[in-house]
């Protein structure tokens, strides 16, 4: 992203005026509205494309102990999706192993559903209810136009920051990850609520679904948002959050339609049926991860041994108790629970994850790159970027090093900060010029100055200074002392007596010792 800074008042215009010219107005597929469009349908699917899969790693991965109810969930939202108003999409629907009640839909149609949210309804009107409301954010380009603004607020570029604070891989995923994260984590205005609101019920209809179902479905979300119900606050609440407001409009608009539809009480609570019969196995699993988040391993333990008793197919219970034999310190121990986390699932990021960083501490380094990279395959993460830097500095691949660590250092966590410094130790000596500016020119007194300012994470010494004469004479200027990161000292040089061009030659990291930094990132 090109900061605020460095953007000239003498080429905003030109450029805006260019991505308006690259743009085109047109009419919303759902609400008929016309309106500005910089991000085309092809983009969008590819969009949505790119970002599911880091996107639903991010979120728990799949749900995989029921595959027939998957197969469910897709069969309503491709019913729903059929009568939309952008039925050539390349919708996808699929259930996620996570607790928290919450659904989303990214551009191009890909929609997900939590195994937390499911419980939560109580009939396949319901459930057409969310996933109609998901499926026009998607055909109404809710998604799109949020990046649309972005794109005119930023000059072109999204920026890929998650919006959920609380979120469980918040701080260490990079690169597409951030921007799916940012698509799923935006929040709803109350227009585009009320648009989801509205079409959603008329899909639901076309597909022979009671449209009362989402009056019901709203009037249970604002019951359950003043009541702060735990789990809620964080999900569902947070990027749609309800009101009385959409509770009358989906009454009044609901009345617009014949009576008599199907609800499907019956059929959906047997369809729920296993996650029914597993609930207490899951919530253990999550004061398990409450525990350990709070530092207490043992309790950690003992929990994910009570959900492995009550369903010993579930991957993330033998994940769980991984986690916190390796808090314990026990890397054996935990290595063998990984290995069984991905028996059972071998689809799960977290898992890779933890193993190869296990296998790193164990020295088995031929296993740890090949874990770590599978999992970057699933989710890119700093600590997998940062391990494989640490992996090629040590084999003298600084080539490799430096690319790991440029990725991980897209983070904004304490990883990414620290493997900022080590890319700049990497790159210092053969560029300069990209960490340490110098720009040079008279003062009010006709003096001449040079400020050199240490773009660096770290701090600099030995710099030498070029100062390139235009008749093509080189003067090579040492410049004393240490320059703290993010400081700019200021030289004062005899005035040239031509045209000078200044650049820095050569600068060197100051090596110091670095805070140790725990790689065994627990999940």
């Amino acid at each position: 992203m090109i900061p605020n800074k460095y953007i000239s008042r003498y080429w905003i215009a030109p450029l805006l005026s260019g991505l308006l010219l690259l743009s085109s107005c047109a009419t919303n597929p759902v609400t008929g509205k016309r309106e500005l469009r910089l991000v085309s349908q092809t983009q969008e699917i590819q969009i949505g494309q790119q970002s599911y899969l880091p996107s639903r790693q991010s979120q728990g991965g799949a749900y995989q102990l029921d595959p027939e109810l998957t197969r469910y969930i897709n069969e309503v939202g491709q019913k729903l999706a059929r009568v939309s108003d952008r039925p050539e999409l390349p919708y996808e629907f699929i259930v996620l192993n996570n607790s928290v009640p919450n659904a989303w839909a990214l551009p191009g149609g890909k929609i997900a559903i939590n195994r937390g949210l499911l419980l939560e309804l109580n009939s396949e009107a319901e459930l057409a209810a969310v996933l109609g409301h998901e499926i026009v954010h998607a055909a109404a380009r809710h998604g799109a136009r949020s990046m649309e603004r972005g794109m005119l607020l930023q000059l072109g570029v999204i920026a890929a920051r998650m919006a959920s604070a609380g979120e469980q891989y918040a701080d260490l995923m990079v690169g597409a990850a951030g921007i799916g994260a940012q698509l799923i984590n935006t929040k709803y205005g109350r227009n585009a609520e009320l648009e989801s609101d509205k079409y959603g019920m008329k899909y639901m209809v076309r597909a022979g679904y009671d449209p009362q179902a989402a009056v019901t479905l709203q009037e249970t979300f604002v019951r359950l948002s003043k009541g702060r119900k735990t789990g809620w606050l964080e999900g569902l609440f947070a990027s749609h959050p309800p009101s009385q407001e959409r509770v009358e409009a989906n009454r009044k608009y609901a009345a617009t339609f014949p009576r008599g539809l199907k609800k499907g009480q019956q059929e959906y609570l047997q369809r729920i049926s296993t996650l029914k019969a597993t609930k207490q196995a899951y919530a253990d699993y999550d004061a398990g991860r409450k525990a350990l988040s709070e530092g207490d391993a043992n309790r950690a333990l003992t929990l994910a041994d009570k959900a492995i008793q009550q369903e010993k197919r579930e991957a993330l219970f033998y994940g769980l108790r991984g986690d916190a034999l390796l808090k314990l310190g026990k890397l054996r121990q935990a290595k063998r629970m990984f290995d069984k986390a991905v028996g059972q699932n071998d689809t799960f990021f977290a898992f890779y994850l933890q193993r190869g960083l296990i296998e790193q501490e164990l020295a088995d380094e031929s296993s740890a790159r090949q874990d770590l990279e599978r999992s970057l395959k699933l989710l890119p993460t700093a600590t997998a970027h940062y391990a494989l830097g640490n992996m090629a500095l040590k084999a003298r691949d600084e080539k490799s090093a430096i690319a790991h660590y440029r990725a991980a250092a897209g983070s904004r966590s304490p990883l990414g900060q620290q493997a900022a410094i080590f890319l700049a130790r990497l790159e210092l000596p053969q560029e300069p010029g990209k960490y340490i500016s110098a720009r040079g020119g008279l003062d009010s007194k006709g003096r001449f100055l040079v400020k050199i300012s240490n773009r660096a994470p770290l701090a600099v010494t030995r710099i030498m200074l070029g100062i390139q004469h235009r008749a093509g004479k080189m003067d090579k200027i040492p410049v004393n002392g240490t320059i703290p990161p993010g400081k700019t000292v200021t030289l004062r040089l005899p005035r040239p007596r031509d045209e000078v061009r200044i650049g820095v030659i050569r600068a060197t990291p100051v090596q110091t010792s670095q805070k140790s930094i725990n790689k065994r990132r627990t999940f």
